[in-house]
């Protein structure tokens, strides 16, 4: 992987892989995965305020019911095989 930086944005990271005793390459790849990280946790979290998050609980905590389609689909063989 390759990229371009400023002369000043390279000081600054090797400053920082020096202060850790890393070399620039393992230093640099640390802090990208972990902000990779970061983002791709971020975006796969689901946020819902107090209002939604109680009304979700209510559903949750209702007995289940049956649905007829459902239960004919689930009895039905699959179409996927190994």
């Amino acid at each position: 992987m390759e990229f371009r930086v400023t002369s000043a944005q390279k000081e600054t990271i090797e400053a920082a892989a020096a202060i850790q005793g890393r070399s620039l390459t393992d230093f640099s790849a640390a802090v990208l995965i972990e902000r990779a990280q970061e983002v791709v946790q971020h975006e796969r979290q689901l946020r819902v305020d107090a209002d939604h998050y109680d009304a979700f609980l209510e559903i949750m905590d209702q007995p289940a019911r049956s649905i007829d389609g459902l239960r004919d689909l689930m009895s039905r063989r699959s179409v996927f095989v190994d």
